[in-house]
């Protein structure tokens, strides 16, 4: 029997994702009428091959239990069912992986849940987490309200949480959003490659992790944002194949018409900047990237600054808008705007 599965993803970026998940071949095949966020899937393959997914968030294995309350689940047969779920998941991975387990769910305290996952825990060997755990198990409502589902999380962290992540800056890009921009630049092998404001170095080895390009340069004026870039390349791998600057994103030392693509996670005015500097900085920075583009070059860009964005691009000429895509981030709507130069002069 073929898998149930649920992909989160951040919503918005459900046709990407839809496209990543039939690259897996035949084996999975998608549910019409999907939610925001989330793509049901059936899968009759490896499970293992679900974690070479890049955009997204986390894969859940699901199970549908008929049952009218989850006291039910206490029963024999549906524990040991549910049991087996769980340890489907362990089996993926290295004994030691998962050393604690968290049960989400509405009223996860009262005396049902709570003996519950006292019955899972003793029986998979893994302690009870406080706030979240190794194996992370979610139960709700079945469709219409029948039934409840039991959603086991594949691994022991979310696959958004990149492993070669060693330093993390506050306001970091994620890795599968970063990896939808890298997607959509269409990157080529001969690409001369600009990220501006590289930060903790995630767009870099997004793009870097799908395939060579003739030069790869990630630029940032912070030096400690340099320096975390640096690490985490290292860990990637990549640390050989990518040129790391303190360059101005608005001066920078290169020639007109030298670059095929650029990637920005602009500041959001937030956490890093605020809407007064971003007045000052966002012109400047597109003027600047528009001047280094060659003709045809592609751009994406992230912000939160949107009517800002909206409202320089439509004055500018030398950027074409191909695509504004709303992504959320936990509670944040920043837009991805794809751009393509055109042959207008700066």
């Amino acid at each position: 029997m073929p898998y149930h599965l649920e992909v989160v993803i951040a919503a918005g970026l459900e046709s990407l994702a839809r496209e990543e998940i039939q690259r897996l071949g035949r084996g999975a095949r998608l549910a019409p009428g999907q939610a925001p966020g989330v793509l049901t899937v059936h899968y009759d393959g490896p499970l293992q091959r679900l974690f070479t997914l890049r955009l997204a968030t986390s894969v859940y294995l699901v199970k549908h239990f008929a049952i009218p309350r989850p006291r039910a689940l206490l029963g024999d047969q549906h524990l040991r069912t549910a049991v087996g779920l769980a340890e489907t998941a362990l089996n993926l991975h290295h004994r030691g992986s998962f050393q604690t387990l968290y049960l989400s769910a509405a009223g996860a305290e009262s005396s049902v849940l709570a003996r519950l996952k006292d019955e899972l825990s003793g029986s998979l060997g893994l302690q009870l987490g406080q706030d979240d755990g190794d194996l992370l198990l979610r139960l709700r409502r079945g469709p219409g309200g029948q039934g409840w589902d039991l959603l086991v999380r594949l691994t022991p962290r979310p696959l958004a949480t990149r492993a070669w992540r060693i330093c993390n800056r506050e306001g970091a890009l994620n890795g599968p959003v970063a990896h939808a921009m890298a997607l959509l630049t269409r990157p080529e092998p001969d690409d001369i490659y600009l990220n501006l404001g590289c930060g903790s170095g995630t767009l870099l080895i997004e793009r870097l992790q799908l395939g060579r390009a003739q030069r790869t340069i990630g630029c940032d004026t912070n030096s400690e944002a340099l320096a975390c870039t640096r690490t985490n390349l290292e860990a990637a791998g990549l640390i050989n194949r990518c040129e790391i600057t303190p360059w101005d994103a608005r001066k920078l030392p290169l020639p007109d018409g030298s670059v095929d693509v650029i990637t920005a996670d602009l500041p959001f005015g937030h956490l890093v900047g605020s809407h007064n500097e971003n007045l000052d900085l966002y012109p400047a920075l597109l003027q600047e990237a528009a001047r280094v583009a060659r003709p045809h070059a592609r751009c994406a860009l992230l912000s939160h600054e949107v009517r800002l964005m909206e409202r320089l691009l439509a004055t500018m000429t030398t950027w074409r808008l191909i695509e504004n895509l709303r992504v959320d981030l936990g509670g944040l709507y920043p837009r991805i705007f794809l751009l393509r130069r055109t042959n207008q002069r700066v």
